[in-house]
Protein backbone atom coordinates (compact mmCIF):
# COMPACT_ATOMS: atom_id res chain seq x y z
CA UNK A 1 0.00 0.00 0.00
CA UNK A 2 1.15 3.55 -0.73
CA UNK A 3 2.47 5.99 1.86
CA UNK A 4 -0.11 8.63 3.34
CA UNK A 5 0.56 12.08 1.83
CA UNK A 6 -0.44 13.69 4.36
CA UNK A 7 0.14 12.36 7.83
CA UNK A 8 -1.01 14.96 9.60
CA UNK A 9 -4.05 14.41 8.09
CA UNK A 10 -4.18 10.82 8.98
CA UNK A 11 -2.93 12.03 12.81
CA UNK A 12 -6.21 14.33 13.05
CA UNK A 13 -8.20 11.58 11.69
CA UNK A 14 -7.25 9.09 14.65
CA UNK A 15 -7.33 11.72 17.25
CA UNK A 16 -10.72 12.71 16.37
CA UNK A 17 -11.89 9.00 15.97
CA UNK A 18 -11.16 7.55 18.97
CA UNK A 19 -12.55 7.57 22.37
CA UNK A 20 -10.00 9.94 24.68
CA UNK A 21 -11.75 8.82 27.84
CA UNK A 22 -11.33 5.20 28.47
CA UNK A 23 -14.78 5.35 30.12
CA UNK A 24 -16.96 5.45 27.60
CA UNK A 25 -16.18 1.63 27.03
CA UNK A 26 -18.81 1.24 30.12
CA UNK A 27 -21.31 3.33 28.31
CA UNK A 28 -23.51 2.59 25.02
CA UNK A 29 -21.73 3.28 21.69
CA UNK A 30 -22.72 5.23 19.14
CA UNK A 31 -23.73 2.83 16.62
CA UNK A 32 -20.83 3.73 14.47
CA UNK A 33 -18.33 2.50 16.48
CA UNK A 34 -19.83 -0.62 17.70
CA UNK A 35 -17.36 -3.50 16.49
CA UNK A 36 -18.49 -6.98 16.96
CA UNK A 37 -15.84 -9.50 17.39
CA UNK A 38 -16.80 -12.57 15.61
CA UNK A 39 -15.19 -14.46 18.15
CA UNK A 40 -17.67 -13.28 20.69
CA UNK A 41 -20.56 -14.63 18.91
CA UNK A 42 -20.32 -17.67 21.55
CA UNK A 43 -20.47 -15.56 24.06
CA UNK A 44 -23.36 -13.70 23.35
CA UNK A 45 -25.62 -16.97 22.46
CA UNK A 46 -28.23 -17.32 25.15
CA UNK A 47 -26.88 -20.93 25.91
CA UNK A 48 -23.96 -19.25 26.86
CA UNK A 49 -24.35 -18.32 30.36
CA UNK A 50 -21.30 -17.42 32.09
CA UNK A 51 -18.79 -15.04 29.53
CA UNK A 52 -15.62 -14.46 31.04
CA UNK A 53 -13.21 -11.40 30.55
CA UNK A 54 -10.42 -9.47 31.70
CA UNK A 55 -11.23 -5.64 32.67
CA UNK A 56 -11.30 -3.59 29.52
CA UNK A 57 -12.41 -7.12 27.30
CA UNK A 58 -16.06 -6.05 26.74
CA UNK A 59 -18.62 -7.32 29.62
CA UNK A 60 -19.79 -3.84 29.79
CA UNK A 61 -19.84 -3.09 26.58
CA UNK A 62 -22.17 -5.98 25.75
CA UNK A 63 -24.05 -5.38 29.22
CA UNK A 64 -25.11 -2.11 27.40
CA UNK A 65 -25.17 -2.87 23.75
CA UNK A 66 -27.58 -5.95 24.70
CA UNK A 67 -30.05 -3.26 26.22
CA UNK A 68 -29.90 -1.68 23.36
CA UNK A 69 -33.07 -2.68 20.55
CA UNK A 70 -31.01 -0.85 18.49
CA UNK A 71 -28.04 -2.37 19.10
CA UNK A 72 -29.64 -5.95 19.30
CA UNK A 73 -30.56 -5.40 15.33
CA UNK A 74 -27.39 -4.70 14.19
CA UNK A 75 -25.82 -7.54 16.54
CA UNK A 76 -28.30 -10.09 14.67
CA UNK A 77 -27.79 -8.77 11.27
CA UNK A 78 -23.68 -8.99 11.98
CA UNK A 79 -23.42 -11.81 14.06
CA UNK A 80 -26.39 -14.40 13.17
CA UNK A 81 -24.50 -16.94 15.01
CA UNK A 82 -24.81 -15.25 18.30
CA UNK A 83 -28.39 -16.55 18.48
CA UNK A 84 -29.30 -12.48 19.20
CA UNK A 85 -32.20 -11.59 17.28
CA UNK A 86 -34.72 -8.40 17.01
CA UNK A 87 -37.23 -10.32 19.16
CA UNK A 88 -34.60 -11.06 22.08
CA UNK A 89 -35.91 -10.24 25.19
CA UNK A 90 -33.87 -8.50 28.03
CA UNK A 91 -33.56 -7.42 31.29
CA UNK A 92 -30.97 -6.32 33.57
CA UNK A 93 -30.28 -8.18 37.06
CA UNK A 94 -27.51 -6.14 38.12
CA UNK A 95 -24.95 -4.04 37.16
CA UNK A 96 -22.54 -0.93 38.04
CA UNK A 97 -25.24 1.85 37.66
CA UNK A 98 -27.59 2.43 40.89
CA UNK A 99 -31.28 1.07 40.05
CA UNK A 100 -33.06 -0.66 43.00
CA UNK A 101 -36.45 -0.63 41.22
CA UNK A 102 -34.36 -3.31 38.82
CA UNK A 103 -31.83 -4.87 41.82
CA UNK A 104 -30.61 -4.51 45.30
CA UNK A 105 -27.43 -2.41 45.51
CA UNK A 106 -24.06 -3.48 47.06
CA UNK A 107 -25.18 -2.59 50.67
CA UNK A 108 -28.49 -4.24 50.45
CA UNK A 109 -27.30 -6.90 48.88
CA UNK A 110 -24.70 -7.74 51.43
CA UNK A 111 -27.02 -7.43 54.03
CA UNK A 112 -29.65 -9.67 52.43
CA UNK A 113 -27.03 -12.46 51.98
CA UNK A 114 -25.85 -11.71 55.68
CA UNK A 115 -30.12 -13.53 55.91
CA UNK A 116 -30.57 -15.09 53.35
CA UNK A 117 -28.88 -17.57 50.82
CA UNK A 118 -27.84 -15.47 47.95
CA UNK A 119 -28.96 -18.25 45.72
CA UNK A 120 -32.50 -16.89 46.58
CA UNK A 121 -31.66 -13.27 46.13
CA UNK A 122 -30.71 -14.09 42.63
CA UNK A 123 -33.89 -16.04 42.07
CA UNK A 124 -35.68 -13.04 43.54
CA UNK A 125 -34.03 -11.02 40.80
CA UNK A 126 -34.63 -13.30 38.25
CA UNK A 127 -38.43 -13.76 38.96
CA UNK A 128 -38.91 -10.79 39.43
CA UNK A 129 -37.85 -9.83 35.52
CA UNK A 130 -40.21 -13.01 34.41
CA UNK A 131 -42.62 -12.00 35.52
CA UNK A 132 -42.73 -8.20 35.09
CA UNK A 133 -45.61 -6.85 33.08
CA UNK A 134 -47.44 -10.38 33.57
CA UNK A 135 -50.52 -11.57 35.50
CA UNK A 136 -48.15 -12.57 37.89
CA UNK A 137 -46.23 -9.39 39.35
CA UNK A 138 -48.52 -9.17 41.65
CA UNK A 139 -47.53 -12.11 43.31
CA UNK A 140 -44.36 -11.03 44.24
CA UNK A 141 -44.30 -8.12 47.02
CA UNK A 142 -43.16 -5.05 45.82
CA UNK A 143 -42.70 -3.17 48.96
CA UNK A 144 -38.44 -3.90 49.18
CA UNK A 145 -36.30 -6.40 48.28
CA UNK A 146 -36.44 -8.20 51.75
CA UNK A 147 -39.96 -9.10 51.65
CA UNK A 148 -39.48 -10.54 47.92
CA UNK A 149 -36.52 -12.61 48.79
CA UNK A 150 -38.93 -13.86 51.98
CA UNK A 151 -41.56 -14.73 49.66
CA UNK A 152 -39.26 -16.45 47.05
CA UNK A 153 -37.80 -18.55 50.12
CA UNK A 154 -41.40 -19.15 51.59
CA UNK A 155 -42.73 -20.33 48.24
CA UNK A 156 -40.82 -22.75 46.62
CA UNK A 157 -43.39 -24.83 44.82
CA UNK A 158 -45.45 -21.23 44.01
CA UNK A 159 -42.03 -19.82 42.00
CA UNK A 160 -41.22 -23.32 40.58
CA UNK A 161 -44.78 -23.30 38.61
CA UNK A 162 -44.83 -19.62 37.50
CA UNK A 163 -41.47 -19.91 36.22
CA UNK A 164 -42.16 -23.23 34.17
CA UNK A 165 -45.38 -21.41 32.73
CA UNK A 166 -43.07 -18.65 31.87
CA UNK A 167 -40.73 -20.39 30.19
CA UNK A 168 -43.22 -22.54 28.09
CA UNK A 169 -45.27 -19.09 27.42
CA UNK A 170 -41.48 -17.67 26.17
CA UNK A 171 -41.20 -21.13 23.87
CA UNK A 172 -44.14 -20.99 22.24
CA UNK A 173 -43.48 -17.68 20.83
CA UNK A 174 -39.86 -19.01 20.08
CA UNK A 175 -38.53 -16.01 22.34
CA UNK A 176 -35.93 -15.90 24.35
CA UNK A 177 -35.49 -13.87 27.53
CA UNK A 178 -31.92 -13.17 29.15
CA UNK A 179 -31.11 -11.63 32.29
CA UNK A 180 -27.63 -9.41 32.10
CA UNK A 181 -25.97 -9.62 35.46
CA UNK A 182 -22.28 -7.83 35.28
CA UNK A 183 -19.81 -5.47 37.42
CA UNK A 184 -20.08 -8.34 40.15
CA UNK A 185 -16.77 -6.90 41.62
CA UNK A 186 -19.49 -3.92 42.90
CA UNK A 187 -21.49 -6.69 44.65
CA UNK A 188 -19.27 -6.27 48.07
CA UNK A 189 -15.85 -5.06 49.40
CA UNK A 190 -14.10 -8.09 50.69
CA UNK A 191 -13.74 -11.05 49.06
CA UNK A 192 -15.72 -14.12 51.57
CA UNK A 193 -19.13 -11.77 50.94
CA UNK A 194 -18.26 -11.26 47.26
CA UNK A 195 -17.78 -14.65 46.49
CA UNK A 196 -20.27 -16.31 48.41
CA UNK A 197 -22.49 -13.98 46.44
CA UNK A 198 -21.24 -15.04 43.24
CA UNK A 199 -21.14 -18.72 44.64
CA UNK A 200 -25.19 -18.26 44.25
CA UNK A 201 -25.52 -16.01 40.96
CA UNK A 202 -23.41 -19.53 39.58
CA UNK A 203 -25.74 -21.78 40.83
CA UNK A 204 -28.43 -19.70 39.41
CA UNK A 205 -27.23 -20.56 35.94
CA UNK A 206 -27.35 -23.89 37.00
CA UNK A 207 -30.37 -24.47 37.92
CA UNK A 208 -31.96 -22.41 35.17
CA UNK A 209 -29.77 -24.80 32.66
CA UNK A 210 -32.91 -26.49 32.56
CA UNK A 211 -35.25 -24.44 31.04
CA UNK A 212 -35.47 -23.87 27.59
CA UNK A 213 -35.71 -19.70 27.14
CA UNK A 214 -34.86 -17.92 30.47
CA UNK A 215 -31.50 -17.30 30.17
CA UNK A 216 -29.45 -15.41 33.22
CA UNK A 217 -26.35 -14.42 31.47
CA UNK A 218 -23.20 -13.44 34.07
CA UNK A 219 -20.28 -11.26 32.89
CA UNK A 220 -17.70 -12.35 35.21
CA UNK A 221 -14.03 -11.61 35.45
CA UNK A 222 -11.54 -14.49 35.39
CA UNK A 223 -10.04 -13.78 38.79
CA UNK A 224 -13.74 -14.20 40.68
CA UNK A 225 -13.38 -17.92 39.36
CA UNK A 226 -9.97 -19.34 40.71
CA UNK A 227 -10.84 -19.22 44.47
CA UNK A 228 -12.62 -22.76 45.03
CA UNK A 229 -15.04 -20.96 47.60
CA UNK A 230 -16.98 -19.95 44.23
CA UNK A 231 -17.24 -23.52 42.70
CA UNK A 232 -17.86 -25.84 45.95
CA UNK A 233 -21.43 -26.94 44.89
CA UNK A 234 -22.74 -29.84 43.08
CA UNK A 235 -22.19 -29.90 39.22
CA UNK A 236 -20.77 -26.36 39.35
CA UNK A 237 -18.31 -28.03 36.37
CA UNK A 238 -21.51 -27.93 34.43
CA UNK A 239 -21.29 -24.40 34.29
CA UNK A 240 -17.80 -24.12 33.97
CA UNK A 241 -17.58 -25.86 31.11
CA UNK A 242 -19.90 -23.82 29.14
CA UNK A 243 -18.18 -20.48 29.67
CA UNK A 244 -16.71 -18.51 27.07
CA UNK A 245 -13.74 -15.89 27.13
CA UNK A 246 -14.31 -12.28 25.62
CA UNK A 247 -11.05 -12.55 24.26
CA UNK A 248 -9.39 -10.16 21.40
CA UNK A 249 -6.69 -11.54 19.41
CA UNK A 250 -4.44 -9.34 17.47
CA UNK A 251 -6.76 -9.58 14.23
CA UNK A 252 -9.85 -8.23 16.30
CA UNK A 253 -7.70 -5.40 17.67
CA UNK A 254 -6.70 -3.92 14.51
CA UNK A 255 -10.63 -4.59 13.33
CA UNK A 256 -11.78 -2.34 16.05
CA UNK A 257 -9.50 0.22 14.78
CA UNK A 258 -10.61 0.24 11.27
CA UNK A 259 -14.22 0.62 12.48
CA UNK A 260 -13.16 3.88 14.24
CA UNK A 261 -10.91 5.08 11.26
CA UNK A 262 -13.65 4.46 8.48
CA UNK A 263 -16.71 5.93 10.50
CA UNK A 264 -15.36 9.20 11.79
CA UNK A 265 -17.92 11.52 10.02
CA UNK A 266 -15.19 14.34 8.93
CA UNK A 267 -12.38 12.14 7.73
CA UNK A 268 -13.16 8.48 7.75
CA UNK A 269 -13.53 8.76 3.83
CA UNK A 270 -9.90 9.35 3.39
CA UNK A 271 -8.86 5.88 5.51
CA UNK A 272 -12.18 4.37 3.06
CA UNK A 273 -10.63 5.48 -0.06
CA UNK A 274 -7.08 5.21 1.05
CA UNK A 275 -8.08 1.04 1.43
CA UNK A 276 -9.88 1.30 -2.07
CA UNK A 277 -7.44 2.49 -3.90
CA UNK A 278 -4.50 0.93 -3.33
CA UNK A 279 -6.00 -2.51 -1.75
CA UNK A 280 -9.12 -3.04 -3.55
CA UNK A 281 -10.95 -3.04 -0.54
CA UNK A 282 -15.27 -2.19 -1.02
CA UNK A 283 -17.02 -0.66 1.94
CA UNK A 284 -20.21 -1.38 2.74
CA UNK A 285 -23.20 -0.09 5.08
CA UNK A 286 -25.34 -1.04 7.74
CA UNK A 287 -27.77 1.47 7.80
CA UNK A 288 -25.48 4.72 8.08
CA UNK A 289 -22.55 2.49 9.89
CA UNK A 290 -19.66 1.31 7.50
CA UNK A 291 -19.00 -2.24 8.37
CA UNK A 292 -15.14 -3.16 7.69
CA UNK A 293 -14.61 -5.56 4.97
CA UNK A 294 -13.96 -9.27 5.68
CA UNK A 295 -10.39 -8.99 3.88
CA UNK A 296 -9.27 -6.54 6.46
CA UNK A 297 -10.90 -8.39 9.20
CA UNK A 298 -9.59 -11.38 8.73
CA UNK A 299 -6.03 -11.50 6.92
CA UNK A 300 -3.67 -10.14 9.05
CA UNK A 301 -1.21 -9.39 6.08
CA UNK A 302 -3.63 -7.45 4.76
CA UNK A 303 -4.12 -5.54 8.11
CA UNK A 304 -0.07 -5.43 8.47
CA UNK A 305 0.09 -3.35 5.21
CA UNK A 306 -2.89 -1.27 6.41
CA UNK A 307 -0.96 -0.41 10.11
CA UNK A 308 2.33 -0.14 8.33
CA UNK A 309 1.72 1.97 5.59
CA UNK A 310 0.59 4.52 8.92
CA UNK A 311 3.78 3.49 11.03
CA UNK A 312 6.48 2.43 8.69
CA UNK A 313 7.64 -0.68 8.14
CA UNK A 314 9.90 -0.88 11.69
CA UNK A 315 10.21 -0.09 15.08
CA UNK A 316 13.23 1.52 14.86
CA UNK A 317 15.93 2.25 12.01
CA UNK A 318 15.55 -1.38 10.72
CA UNK A 319 13.67 -4.26 10.77
CA UNK A 320 15.86 -5.43 14.20
CA UNK A 321 13.94 -3.60 16.48
CA UNK A 322 10.39 -5.38 15.48
CA UNK A 323 7.75 -4.74 13.47
CA UNK A 324 4.61 -2.24 14.49
CA UNK A 325 1.56 -4.55 13.62
CA UNK A 326 3.16 -7.45 16.18
CA UNK A 327 5.02 -4.87 18.22
CA UNK A 328 2.10 -2.86 19.63
CA UNK A 329 -0.18 -5.87 20.68
CA UNK A 330 2.61 -7.76 22.03
CA UNK A 331 3.80 -4.92 24.23
CA UNK A 332 0.03 -4.20 25.47
CA UNK A 333 -0.98 -8.05 26.71
CA UNK A 334 -0.62 -9.01 30.51
CA UNK A 335 0.84 -11.78 31.73
CA UNK A 336 -1.71 -14.23 29.93
CA UNK A 337 -0.88 -12.65 26.37
CA UNK A 338 -4.62 -10.77 26.87
CA UNK A 339 -4.96 -7.33 25.34
CA UNK A 340 -7.66 -4.86 26.80
CA UNK A 341 -8.65 -3.02 23.77
CA UNK A 342 -8.97 0.34 25.20
CA UNK A 343 -5.28 -0.07 26.30
CA UNK A 344 -4.81 -1.09 22.43
CA UNK A 345 -6.83 1.83 21.18
CA UNK A 346 -5.48 4.56 24.43
CA UNK A 347 -1.92 3.61 22.82
CA UNK A 348 -2.63 4.31 19.02
CA UNK A 349 -4.76 8.11 19.98
CA UNK A 350 -1.43 9.24 22.30
CA UNK A 351 0.82 8.04 19.72
CA UNK A 352 -1.12 10.34 17.14
CA UNK A 353 -1.14 13.22 19.60
CA UNK A 354 2.65 12.98 20.46
CA UNK A 355 5.10 15.50 17.99
CA UNK A 356 7.87 14.03 18.82
CA UNK A 357 8.74 14.10 14.69
CA UNK A 358 6.42 16.07 12.69
CA UNK A 359 8.61 15.60 9.39
CA UNK A 360 8.49 11.97 10.28
CA UNK A 361 7.30 10.21 6.50
CA UNK A 362 4.46 8.25 7.90
CA UNK A 363 1.67 9.63 10.62
CA UNK A 364 3.02 7.30 13.48
CA UNK A 365 6.52 7.91 14.35
CA UNK A 366 7.62 4.86 16.12
CA UNK A 367 9.08 6.60 19.50
CA UNK A 368 5.69 7.98 19.61
CA UNK A 369 4.04 4.45 19.21
CA UNK A 370 6.27 3.73 22.07
CA UNK A 371 4.94 6.94 24.31
CA UNK A 372 1.75 5.85 23.30
CA UNK A 373 2.37 2.15 25.66
CA UNK A 374 3.83 4.23 28.03
CA UNK A 375 0.39 6.17 28.11
CA UNK A 376 -1.41 2.64 28.17
CA UNK A 377 0.59 1.45 30.93
CA UNK A 378 -0.53 4.47 32.77
CA UNK A 379 -4.39 3.89 32.48
CA UNK A 380 -4.02 -0.04 32.87
CA UNK A 381 -2.21 1.00 36.19
CA UNK A 382 -4.95 3.34 37.47
CA UNK A 383 -7.49 1.39 36.47
CA UNK A 384 -5.80 -1.56 38.59
CA UNK A 385 -5.54 0.56 41.34
CA UNK A 386 -9.60 1.19 41.31
CA UNK A 387 -10.11 -2.51 41.68
CA UNK A 388 -7.40 -3.84 43.74
CA UNK A 389 -5.90 -0.98 45.96
CA UNK A 390 -3.61 -3.49 47.91
CA UNK A 391 -1.59 -3.80 44.31
CA UNK A 392 -0.71 -0.24 44.05
CA UNK A 393 1.28 -0.12 47.84
CA UNK A 394 3.13 -3.49 47.15
CA UNK A 395 3.99 -2.25 43.37
CA UNK A 396 5.82 0.84 44.91
CA UNK A 397 8.19 -0.81 46.65
CA UNK A 398 9.12 -2.80 43.45
CA UNK A 399 9.93 0.72 41.40
CA UNK A 400 13.46 0.87 40.04
CA UNK A 401 13.75 -3.13 40.15
CA UNK A 402 14.71 -4.85 36.75
CA UNK A 403 12.89 -7.76 35.48
CA UNK A 404 12.92 -10.62 34.83
CA UNK A 405 14.46 -11.10 38.66
CA UNK A 406 14.01 -13.96 41.71
CA UNK A 407 11.26 -13.45 43.64
CA UNK A 408 13.66 -13.27 46.59
CA UNK A 409 14.50 -9.80 45.37
CA UNK A 410 10.93 -8.41 45.58
CA UNK A 411 10.00 -10.33 48.86
CA UNK A 412 13.13 -9.04 50.38
CA UNK A 413 11.86 -5.38 49.49
CA UNK A 414 8.36 -6.07 50.96
CA UNK A 415 9.80 -7.63 54.38
CA UNK A 416 11.94 -4.25 54.23
CA UNK A 417 9.10 -2.06 54.44
CA UNK A 418 6.81 -4.57 57.10
CA UNK A 419 4.39 -4.06 54.20
CA UNK A 420 2.41 -7.58 54.50
CA UNK A 421 2.03 -6.83 57.98
CA UNK A 422 0.50 -3.23 57.63
CA UNK A 423 -1.79 -4.67 55.26
CA UNK A 424 -2.65 -7.08 57.99
CA UNK A 425 -3.24 -4.16 60.31
CA UNK A 426 -5.21 -2.55 57.74
CA UNK A 427 -7.47 -5.34 57.47
CA UNK A 428 -8.09 -5.47 61.25
CA UNK A 429 -9.11 -1.50 61.30
CA UNK A 430 -11.00 -1.94 58.07
CA UNK A 431 -14.36 -1.48 59.94
CA UNK A 432 -12.84 0.92 61.82
CA UNK A 433 -11.66 3.79 59.64
CA UNK A 434 -13.13 4.38 56.19
CA UNK A 435 -9.13 5.21 54.67
CA UNK A 436 -8.14 1.30 56.19
CA UNK A 437 -11.25 0.05 54.56
CA UNK A 438 -10.22 1.58 51.13
CA UNK A 439 -6.92 0.51 51.66
CA UNK A 440 -7.60 -3.09 52.03
CA UNK A 441 -10.58 -3.07 49.23
CA UNK A 442 -10.95 -7.07 48.11
CA UNK A 443 -7.48 -7.09 49.72
CA UNK A 444 -5.21 -10.18 48.80
CA UNK A 445 -7.22 -13.72 48.57
CA UNK A 446 -3.88 -15.52 49.95
CA UNK A 447 -2.24 -12.72 51.97
CA UNK A 448 -2.09 -15.01 54.79
CA UNK A 449 0.22 -17.63 53.17
CA UNK A 450 2.89 -14.55 52.97
CA UNK A 451 5.01 -13.66 49.83
CA UNK A 452 4.18 -16.65 47.87
CA UNK A 453 0.70 -16.43 48.57
CA UNK A 454 0.84 -12.51 47.03
CA UNK A 455 2.74 -13.81 44.45
CA UNK A 456 -0.11 -16.70 43.51
CA UNK A 457 -2.38 -13.57 43.99
CA UNK A 458 -0.78 -11.49 41.22
CA UNK A 459 -0.16 -13.82 38.83
CA UNK A 460 -4.01 -14.45 38.89
CA UNK A 461 -4.60 -10.68 38.36
CA UNK A 462 -1.76 -10.88 35.31
CA UNK A 463 0.44 -9.01 36.94
CA UNK A 464 3.24 -11.10 37.41
CA UNK A 465 4.56 -13.84 35.24
CA UNK A 466 6.47 -16.65 36.02
CA UNK A 467 9.04 -18.29 34.30
CA UNK A 468 10.46 -21.57 33.37
CA UNK A 469 13.18 -20.76 35.72
CA UNK A 470 11.13 -19.52 38.38
CA UNK A 471 11.92 -16.02 37.81
CA UNK A 472 9.38 -13.59 37.92
CA UNK A 473 8.75 -10.68 35.27
CA UNK A 474 6.01 -8.30 34.27
CA UNK A 475 4.46 -7.70 30.94
CA UNK A 476 5.29 -4.13 29.85
CA UNK A 477 1.64 -3.35 30.03
CA UNK A 478 2.28 -3.12 33.81
CA UNK A 479 6.28 -2.83 34.34
CA UNK A 480 6.00 0.67 32.41
CA UNK A 481 3.21 2.20 35.13
CA UNK A 482 4.99 0.84 38.04
CA UNK A 483 7.92 1.77 37.31
CA UNK A 484 10.56 -1.28 36.59
CA UNK A 485 13.00 -1.63 34.47
CA UNK A 486 13.99 -4.33 31.58
CA UNK A 487 17.00 -4.18 29.38
CA UNK A 488 16.22 -3.12 25.98
CA UNK A 489 12.67 -2.72 26.81
CA UNK A 490 10.20 0.30 27.16
CA UNK A 491 11.17 2.73 29.03
CA UNK A 492 9.39 2.91 32.38
CA UNK A 493 7.38 6.20 33.21
CA UNK A 494 8.27 7.60 36.49
CA UNK A 495 5.99 7.18 40.09
CA UNK A 496 5.26 10.40 41.96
Amino acid sequence: MKDYRFPQEIRELIIESLPQDTAVFGQTPDLRYTFMPTGHSRALHPDAMLAVGIRGAGKSFWWTVLQSKEHRQMVAHLLPKSGISETTKISVGFGERSSPDDYPGKDTLVQLSQQYDPRQIWRTIALRKVIKGTGEESSLPASSWRDAVKWVVDQPETVERILFRADQELDQAGVHHLILFDALDRTADDWPTMLKIIRGLLQVLLEFRSYKRIRPKAFVRPDHLEDTKTIDFPDSSKVLSQKVELRWPRSELYGLLWQYLSNEPSRGMLFREGCQDNLGLSWNQYRDVWTVPDKLRNEEETQRTIFHSITGPWMGRDRRRGFPYTWLPNHLGDASGQVSPRSFLAAIRHAAGDNLRPDYAYPLYYESIKRGVQEASRIRVREMQEDYPWVDILMKQLSGLTVPCRFEEISRRWEAENILNRLQDDIALAGVTSTAAEIVKLPPVHLKEGPAGIRQDLETLGVFERMTDDRVNLPDVYRVGYGLGRKGGVKAVARK
